[in-house]
């Protein structure tokens, strides 16, 4: 049951809003709540703890604290705005507080790389937190050159701006102006003062009411197409960085350290059309439902679509590191708001990242052979972002009673693959034991071509086998930006389905021996995704700074546990069986593997009287028979999967040959 007080209150707004709606310029008003962050009020209202406050501060011109902003876009208390359909609280700062975007100035990892990358070449400390300010402490960085002419924003400046430490907060998004949106990059972004844009108030859309921004926050609000564009990422989500040797003198070259937004641009979802997806579809999905979009003004008009302000990606690392250090980080967030970002973040990462599917291919050799093939859904490289991200796939073959009989790709105790090599592990097409592991990451060379973890080192790709978007091309405009490199290159199935680059996935052969075994075998794949993998941070661990020191402390109290996040099986009963596909047996099948519709060619040395193709399960599926040729050609129409070919020659000799269809 509400309280009188809150009774009297909604009576007293849909009162005033009357009148309101009757002036052609209706002045703003506010309740007694209007400058309670929505954290005070929870307090207040549900008992929910104490929380540390969002910024309220200001600079000169351009910029305010994202407690400004949560007076209007924060928790509503008479549940009128920020509700959907359904009723539930949507409200964007409540949304946003917890994720890595609102945080992105109080990453522990994040500062303990600075501290890495200006330990190494402390000559350049000015122009890398410079840098690095630019798109992790955004406000601070620009207030600073905007309001006091400032060349440089350092990491010691951000530690006490309020401002900075609101990490990619309201203005960092909406303050940005469409100048040149889409071509600036590495921290590079143009800002309109006092202005912010929204994706409402377009021709034909309610008139936006902007009184009561202007009059409490000075902003005038507009209506800014970009917002809700892929554009409006790109001045971050595509970093190059000026390449130094290793006596920290600049070469002359750059390398592109991340390029999430070009990878974009060269896939399907770029394109106009039925297809197209920009960024914000998966990381601020739109609904639907009407949403009054600021509270304290009962007669606003609902808006729709809405975008919520989820701001996922993949690292619940992070996430649960600073769930589990709210106070030490000075984070504005509980840990049910983690929560719900960590399940988002699942929930992304489990249900829109990949498509994966197996395939029995049979038995020879004493081997059990199958066809893994991924397909990445994401609308850029997977994984993406920041270099140190890896997937790889766990690959287990078990008897039925569940002995273990091959396993690539087991985690170690240590949070490590199994098999991997100490520099890296290459890009396979076909794996054969236990100590190879298909990895997708980007391993990064200096200028001597060795491994390096020190991004202003970075000089060449030395492997990048990522899973590509679907539509990536090698042609495209922007691939210099978005390259493969290493063996993945030589694969014909990664990016490539029936010759057609673009596909978006990767075919891997996994031939498993069996050592005898011969029964049920249970196989099970899954992909398993690790955003701050140890073999990443073994380069600066050897480093001694605070900041280094604060994020070793919590990394290996938190472990790196990979995250599951696909996973298939299969079954079948498994026999011995030799694989005679040689010329010394006195014939040849060709193709093989085939995929469907191919023709097939048998070839023997001595005359064929019948051959006779078979189910792995016994039923016999084709015959050819009264057969007096040394060529037999047979239409394939079989389905993809394992077959045992028995051929009989006319002598009288039996051959059995192990056939594959894809």
């Amino acid at each position: 049951m509400k309280s009188l007080k809150s009774i009297f209150i909604l009576a007293g707004i849909a009162l005033f809003s009357l009148v309101l709606m009757s002036i052609e310029n209706p002045e703003p008003t506010q309740t007694a709540n209007f400058h309670h962050t929505a954290a005070e009020l929870k307090t207040m209202l549900e008992g929910d703890g104490v929380f540390t406050p969002l910024p309220n501060g200001t600079d000169e011109n351009f910029f305010r604290g994202s407690g400004l902003c949560e007076g209007c876009h924060g928790f509503d208390p008479n549940s009128i705005a920020s509700i959907d359909g359904e009723g539930n609280d949507i409200n964007p700062t409540d949304q946003w507080r917890a994720t890595l975007m609102a945080n992105s100035a109080k990453d522990p990892f994040w500062k303990a790389k600075v501290s890495h990358e200006t330990s190494v070449n402390p000559e350049h400390a000015v122009e890398l937190e410079d840098k690095c300010t630019s798109c992790h402490a955004p406000l601070g960085h620009y207030g600073a050159r905007f309001d006091e002419g400032a060349s440089h924003y350092s990491m010691a400046e951000l530690a006490i701006d309020s401002l900075a430490l609101d990490g990619v907060s309201c203005n960092a998004c909406h303050a940005q102006s469409d100048l040149d949106i889409g071509n600036l990059f590495s921290g590079e972004m143009n800002f309109s003062p006092d202005t912010i844009y929204g994706p409402y108030g377009a021709e034909g859309d309610p008139a936006i009411f902007s009184q009561p921004m202007y009059q409490f926050v000075g902003f005038q609000p507009e209506y800014g197409a970009h917002v809700a564009e892929s554009e409006l990422c790109a001045g971050c989500h595509s970093l190059v960085t000026n390449t130094v040797d290793l006596d920290g003198e600049y070469t002359g070259n750059t390398f592109v350290e991340q390029s999430t937004y070009h990878e974009w641009l060269n896939s399907i979802y770029a394109e106009e059309g039925e297809n197209n997806r920009e960024c914000q579809s998966c990381h601020f999905p739109r609904i639907q439902d009407p949403v009054v979009i600021s509270s304290n003004y009962a007669f606003l008009e609902p808006r729709t679509p809405y975008g919520q302000h989820y701001m996922v990606g993949g690292n619940t690392f992070m996430l649960e590191l600073m769930k589990n250090r709210i106070n030490e980080l000075g984070i504005s967030a509980t840990e049910e708001d983690f929560d719900a970002v960590i399940a988002r973040t699942m929930n992304l990462l489990t249900q829109q990242t990949l498509e994966m599917e197996i395939t029995e291919l049979g038995a020879d050799d004493d081997s059990l052979s199958y066809e893994l093939k991924l397909t990445n859904l994401s609308g850029h490289k997977f994984p993406s972002g920041y270099p140190a991200r890896r997937a790889f796939i766990e690959f287990l073959v078990e008897a039925d009673n569940g002995d273990t009989l091959f396993h690539s790709g087991a985690i170690q105790n240590d949070f490590e693959v199994y098999g991997q090599n100490a520099t890296y592990e290459p890009h396979y097409k076909k794996i054969t034991s236990e100590d190879q592991v298909q990895i997708y990451e980007m391993v990064i060379g200096d200028v001597n071509g060795d491994v390096t973890t020190v991004l202003e080192r970075a000089d060449e790709y030395i492997k990048d086998n990522r899973l590509t978007p679907i539509g990536f091309t090698m042609s495209h405009e922007v691939y210099d930006t978005t390259i493969v490199a290493g063996t993945a290159l030589l694969d014909t199935n990664f990016n490539f389905e029936d010759g057609e680059e673009g596909s978006g996935s990767d075919r891997i052969i996994y031939k498993a021996p069996m050592r005898g075994y011969e029964g049920n075998v249970n196989v099970t794949a899954r992909v398993h995704y690790q955003s701050v993998p140890p073999k990443w941070n073994a380069e600066m661990f050897m480093f001694t700074t605070p900041e280094i020191d604060s994020f070793r402390e919590m990394y290996n109290t938190e472990g790196a546990d990979p995250v599951m996040i696909k996973e298939v099986t299969a079954s079948n009963f498994v026999q011995s069986t030799r694989n005679i596909n040689s010329s010394k047996y006195g014939f040849v099948v060709f193709p093989n593997p085939l995929r469907e519709g191919d023709l097939i060619t048998v070839t023997s040395s001595s005359f064929i009287q019948r051959i006779e193709i078979y189910s792995l399960s016994g039923k016999l599926v084709h015959l050819e028979s009264a057969l007096k040729n040394k060529t037999v050609e047979i239409s394939s129409d079989f389905s993809a999967g394992g077959y045992l070919m028995n051929i009989i020659t006319a002598s009288g000799e039996n051959h059995v040959q192990q056939l594959i269809v894809r």
